[in-house]
C-alpha cells in the first residue's frame, strides 16, 4: 500500500520536473497514474485523495504594486480498470507490451547477449527483456508461448505504457 508521504513527494516531484506522466504500480494490483497538463496536475489511483502541492504564481506587472497571488494546482482522483489490449490485425500475433514508462533493455547487461531475438521460441516464464523505471530493473516475461516474430524497441530507447515491443505468432 502506498503511504500518504510517499504519494505527496511523489506528485511534487512530477509538478517540479519535466516529466509529463509517471505511473507507478503497487505489490497488491495497486496503480497510481500521475499526469501533468500544463499547470493542472491528475492523478488517477486506487487509493485515496491526496492534497495537491501549491504552486507560486508570478504577479502580473501592474501601476500599483501587489503581492503574488498563490494558484493551486488542480487535483483529480479516479479509479481505473486495466484496459483490455486492442485486437490485432492478425490475430494469432500476441503483442507483448510495457506495462511502465521507462527505458528498454534487450539484455541484462552491455556485454551480454540480448534475452531473445527474432526467431526464438518462448515460453510464459521467459525473460524477453528489461524495464528500468526509476533506477529499478524490472524484468518482463513473455506471458504467452510462441515465436518471436518482431522486435518493436531499441535497445536503450525510452518506452510508453501500453507500448507494443514484441509481437509473438502464438
Amino acid at each position: 500500500m502506498f503511504k500518504m508521504n510517499d504519494l505527496k513527494e511523489l506528485i511534487r516531484a512530477v509538478d517540479r520536473s519535466n516529466i509529463d506522466e509517471l505511473i507507478v504500480k503497487g505489490d497488491n494490483n495497486e496503480k497510481i497514474e500521475i499526469r501533468k497538463k500544463g499547470t493542472q496536475v491528475i492523478v488517477h489511483d486506487q487509493l485515496e485523495a491526496v492534497p495537491s502541492p501549491q504552486v507560486q504564481a508570478s504577479p502580473q506587472p501592474t501601476p500599483a504594486p501587489t503581492p503574488p497571488t498563490v494558484a493551486p494546482t488542480q487535483l483529480e482522483v479516479k479509479t481505473e480498470e486495466p484496459a483490455a489490449p486492442a485486437p490485432t490485425a492478425d490475430e494469432s500475433l500476441h503483442k507483448i507490451t510495457s506495462p511502465m514508462v521507462g527505458t528498454f533493455y534487450a539484455a541484462p547487461s552491455p556485454d551480454a547477449d540480448n534475452y531473445v531475438k527474432k526467431g526464438d521460441n518462448v515460453t510464459k516464464d521467459s525473460v524477453v527483456c528489461i524495464v528500468e523505471a526509476m533506477k529499478l530493473m524490472n524484468e518482463l516475461e513473455a506471458e504467452v508461448e510462441g515465436e518471436i516474430v518482431e522486435i518493436l524497441a531499441e535497445n536503450g530507447q525510452l518506452v510508453e505504457y501500453g507500448q507494443p515491443l514484441f509481437l509473438v505468432k502464438a
